[in-house]
């Protein structure tokens, strides 16, 4: 099952920026900016915040501001609050041999960057790879992390999978099976969600933020305080 899905993945593998690199700085970076947000979003996002900060240090000196102003439009803003400070941590300490030490950093972050920037024996496990696994009841070794994201991302669907274009399909148990749809995620136009973001934009801008319940939960999140520094 590995090389077949390993020779899937050399001729039809996604070109993405941060397969290209070992380094973990850009892999933290990327697995951050990745968390519930699609590729397709994070792609220009994590080449232009490589440009304006191409290491744990230059980010380490950033101010709190400039980096949530840079992450506007991702999402999840308490994201670039904790890899702001996990780079503060590193620029100071240097990488931990734990690292969900790091601030915003769990269990699949860390074995992301075991894996991609490292070269550890370790497969990360994330949506995508725990659900190939599961309908094909095949345990793939480390090396096919990359294979595995792209064939459960574009292939191994998670309503109806396209068993018909899966190189996996001849050995799997669970070819030809639909499944039920997953909750989807409440609209963010109206929501408490988008009032957050308005209001953590009027603050970013140096604007008062009329929505006190928003500004709020923004300070729950640690938000607030960060801007204040």
């Amino acid at each position: 099952m590995d090389e077949r899905l390993l020779a899937w993945f050399a001729a039809t593998g996604r070109d993405l920026p941060w397969r290209k690199t070992r380094d973990p700085y850009a892999i933290l970076v990327s697995e951050v900016m990745l968390q519930q947000t699609q590729v397709e979003r994070v792609v220009p996002r994590y080449l232009r915040w490589l440009e304006r900060w191409p290491s744990v240090d230059t980010l380490a000196a950033a101010g709190t501001v400039d980096v949530l102003r840079e992450w506007q439009g991702l999402g999840y803003n308490r994201r670039a609050l904790n890899l702001c400070r996990a780079a503060t941590v590193i620029a100071e300490h240097g990488w931990p041999n734990d690292l969900t030490e790091l601030p915003g950093v769990g269990e699949y972050t860390a074995a992301a960057i075991r894996n991609f920037a490292f070269g550890e024996d370790v497969l990360p496990l994330d949506t995508n790879v725990r659900r190939v696994q599961e309908r094909t009841g095949h345990g793939f070794d480390a090396r096919s992390a990359q294979a595995l994201m792209d064939l459960g991302a574009t292939v191994c669907l998670a309503r109806v999978p396209r068993c018909a274009v899966c190189p996996l399909a001849e050995r799997c148990p669970s070819r030809g099976r639909r499944y039920e749809p997953l909750r989807k995620q409440s609209r963010f136009e109206g929501s408490f969600r988008q009032r957050r973001a308005l209001a953590l934009r009027a603050l970013l801008d140096g604007r008062a933020a009329d929505d006190a319940e928003a500004v709020a939960a923004l300070a729950r999140d640690g938000l607030v305080p960060a801007l204040e520094q």
